[in-house]
């Protein structure tokens, strides 16, 4: 005869919360704000790149605590809502780890994927940097 396993509240909760947010992501496209053909490329930045770097279209808010502006953990990585990136540094930085080669590691993405990154980098980082000057 076999036994049933009894499911702690805490895994109870854990799996609760899982399914509700993938409810969530699931009606709403994850909360992104980029055009439907850039949600992978933003998936592929929250994924490799949110521990360390901020950008809203992405959902990633780095390793920074909120309201910080300066100083921090070393891996606290720039933040692209506010840092205007050409398409051949982010190629360049995601080759090389950066660009002090301190502590990204490097090809942290490759191929089709670093195109990918690099072109989504390029479209959407630095909108704060333009709203606040008054741009488009």
């Amino acid at each position: 005869m076999s036994r049933l396993r009894s499911v702690s509240p805490a895994r109870s909760a854990l799996f609760a919360l899982v399914a509700a947010a993938s409810l969530a992501t699931a009606g709403c496209g994850g909360g992104l704000s980029v055009e439907k053909d850039s949600r992978s490329a933003a998936t592929l930045f929250n994924e490799r790149c949110s521990g360390c770097h901020s950008l809203k279209s992405a959902n990633a808010y780095g390793s920074k605590p909120t309201g910080q502006l300066e100083g921090g953990e070393r891996t606290n990585g720039p933040n692209f809502n506010v840092r205007k990136v050409a398409r051949d540094d982010v190629l360049y930085a995601i080759r090389n780890g950066g660009f002090s080669g301190a502590i990204m590691p490097a090809n942290i993405v490759t191929g089709q994927d670093a195109e990918t990154l690099a072109g989504f980098l390029e479209e959407y980082s630095g909108a704060e940097r333009t709203s606040q000057a008054g741009g488009p």
